[in-house]
Parts: structure tokens; C-alpha cells; sequence
């Protein structure tokens, strides 16, 4: 994620922090000066949202250690100004798994609010919420605060609405008995209708709903076409789908050749070719850089990228394009005993995800 920086691992995750969130540290301090007068009000509010967004991380780590029992991999958590974000390599095909990934946030969550919950029983401090008991119990307080807003947090992320946590279980429950796409295309809807609903109610009343709202909604919408993009190409090798007529460079050709391959066809990124195999890609963002630094009669060799992705004809078009995802590139090179049999581009892969979602749409329509 971009404008995010990497605080550590906690269990062999990593944990980033995004600029936004800074943002709000500093929101908030100014708020917690301008609200009490001291630095030592606006001290204890930032402490207070700092062990709040603690928790969080540690809710965000239940789901990584949950999907990991089923071997699914987590990138990383980012702390956000809504909250933490765990990314997940995959979903689980399996909806049970989904469904138990889902729930162990909200099982760590519940957790805080039970540990905290009976530290302030045994220390014999109320744990209600009141003047009187923050009056009472002074610095406890603090852990009141901490476990009420645990629990606010856990009853709205359990809302159905998809992809927050509870739409998640939506979803994995709708799987269970139906179609996974259209579990998810109902999920995705009852999503967008709680974040109209968030949309409204914070534009009157509080401007972080509205981003939330806006998560939600673009969360929604990716995440349906992120399911059906999958059941399209599920099974689809990349054999199918690979561009055969490549044009390629050699190592000594002028950027100035491959400028004017670039304006005489539809062809953006080039595999260097020498003896045969493959020793290079000269991609678009390459070729401009390479015009700009080094002019157009410099060598492909001193422009190419000499480290690229590569895939098989046989590999799955699912595993390719996550792997082209990862790279933030366009195109893969499809080898074949090192040598090149084709490209993948990302922009044919999107083709024929559209032509087969319309070709199913005008199936069902004729039935």
C-alpha cells in the first residue's frame, strides 16, 4: 500500500502504518488540547487511541493466524485511520474456512472485553460507564473507555456489511448452501445499502462514517468482481489466453527501434531475446526512462530489466495473474524450456473476463 511504512513483524507478520493515520494522531491531539487545556490531556487521549488501535492490531492478527492454519499467507497489516487492514494472499475456496477466518477477529475483540472486563472485577472498580464512575475510578477509567469502545467496535464490524467482517460471515454462510458468485453478489449488495446508510447518517453527524462508507463501497463492488473474475478463470490455463505473435527485441537494438515497434503496433512491453532465450524485458515505463536518461540511440541492454516474472503454458491464468499483480507489472513472458512461446498481458486477461461474464449473462438470459 502505498504511503505506508513498516513499524515491524509480530508474528512473522508485517505491520505497516499509513500517512493517514499519522493524520489523524495529530487531528486528534489537537482536538484533546483544545478540549482540556493541558498537554497532558492531549497526551492521555493519544495513548488512549494508540492501545485502541492495539487492539485492533491484535484483532487484525486473529484473522492472519486463523487463515494461516489454513494455509493462506498474509502480506501485511496496515493501520488505517478506519482501522487495520489484514491483507490476505487468497480467500479460501472453502466457505467454512472463509467463515471461521472471519469470525477469529471478532473472537480476539470479545477476548479484550472479557480480560479487561474481569481485571477491573478483581481490582473491584465498576466497569459501567458514568461521571460518577469516572470520577471514582481515576486512571482506571482509561481501561473502562478501552473495553466499552472494544465493544462498540465489535457489534459494528459484525454488521452485515460486506467486506467488513460480518458481511464476510454473509457471505460464507450464503456460500454454504448456494453458489459462491452469487453469495457474494448478495453480500456485495447488502454492503452498498449499509454504505448508503453510513453515507447519510455521517454526513450530518460524524465525517468518519463517510469514509467508511466509502470503504465499504468500493470494498463491495471489488470484491464481487474480484469473485467473479475467479470463477471465470478458474481451470483456464494460461496456454489460452497467452498473445503467440510477440514482436522481440535483441540486446542491441536502439530504443529508438523498440519506440517505433511501440507506435507501429498495439505492443507496449518487449521480451529481449539473444541466442534464443529470453535475458530480458523492456517495459514502457523502461523504454521512457531509458529515452529520457540515456536518448534514443542507446542500447535495449542499458534500459531492459534484467529481473522479471516469467510463467509456464501450463500454469493456471489465476496463478499468473496474482503473480503479475505482485510484480505491479503488465506483461509475463510464457516460456516454454526457457524459451518463449508467448506474453500474458493483464489487459487480455481482463478481455476475456468481460467476454465470458457477458457470454454467461446472454446464456442465462436464453434459458
Amino acid at each position: 500500500m502505498r504511503w505506508s511504512w513498516k513499524l515491524g513483524r509480530v508474528g512473522g507478520v508485517e505491520l505497516r502504518i499509513h500517512a493517514t493515520f499519522l493524520l489523524l494522531l495529530a487531528w486528534l491531539a489537537l482536538i484533546y488540547y483544545r478540549g482540556t487545556g493541558t498537554a497532558a490531556g492531549a497526551t492521555r487521549g493519544i495513548l488512549f487511541v494508540l492501545a485502541l488501535f492495539a487492539s485492533v492490531v491484535l484483532h487484525e492478527l486473529g484473522h492472519a493466524f486463523a487463515a494461516r492454519r489454513f494455509g493462506v499467507k498474509t502480506r501485511d497489516i496496515t493501520l488505517l485511520p478506519i482501522g487495520g487492514v489484514a491483507r490476505l494472499e487468497s480467500i479460501p475456496d472453502k466457505p467454512k474456512q472463509e467463515l471461521l477466518i472471519a469470525l477469529a477477529g471478532p473472537a480476539v475483540t470479545l477476548s479484550i472485553i472479557v480480560v479487561l472486563a474481569i481485571g477491573l472485577r478483581l481490582a473491584g472498580l465498576p466497569a459501567t460507564l458514568g461521571p460518577e464512575t469516572l470520577a471514582r475510578t481515576g486512571n482506571a477509567s482509561f481501561l473502562v473507555q478501552l473495553m466499552w469502545v472494544n465493544g462498540w467496535l465489535l457489534v459494528f464490524n459484525l454488521l452485515p456489511a460486506f467486506p467488513m467482517d460480518g458481511g464476510r460471515v454473509l457471505r460464507a454462510a450464503l456460500a454454504l448452501r448456494g453458489d459462491y458468485v452469487k453469495a457474494t453478489q448478495t453480500a456485495a449488495r447488502v454492503g452498498q445499502a449499509f454504505a448508503f446508510v453510513f453515507g447519510i447518517v455521517g454526513f450530518f453527524y460524524n465525517p468518519l462514517l463517510v469514509l467508511i462508507a466509502l470503504f465499504v463501497w468500493v470494498g463491495a463492488t471489488a470484491e464481487s468482481m474480484a469473485a467473479r473474475e475467479r470463477s471465470v478463470l478458474s481451470g483456464v490455463k494460461v496456454e489460452r489466453l497467452m498473445i503467440r505473435d510477440v514482436h522481440t527485441l535483441e540486446p542491441g537494438d536502439t530504443l529508438n527501434m523498440a519506440l517505433q515497434q511501440v507506435l507501429e503496433g498495439f505492443q507496449h512491453d518487449f521480451p529481449v531475446v539473444h541466442d534464443g532465450r529470453i535475458v530480458g524485458m523492456l517495459t514502457r515505463s523502461a523504454l521512457l526512462n531509458g529515452l529520457a536518461r540515456l536518448g534514443g540511440d542507446s542500447p535495449v541492454s542499458e534500459s531492459m530489466e534484467t529481473s522479471f516474472r516469467a510463467t509456464d503454458a501450463s500454469e493456471p491464468v489465476e496463478k499468473a495473474l496474482a503473480r503479475l499483480r505482485e510484480c505491479k507489472c503488465q506483461t509475463l513472458p510464457v516460456l516454454s524450456n526457457e524459451s518463449l512461446r508467448g506474453v500474458l498481458t493483464s489487459e487480455n486477461v481482463a478481455e476475456f473476463v468481460m467476454i465470458e461474464t457477458a457470454r454467461n449473462q446472454d446464456v442465462k438470459r436464453a434459458a
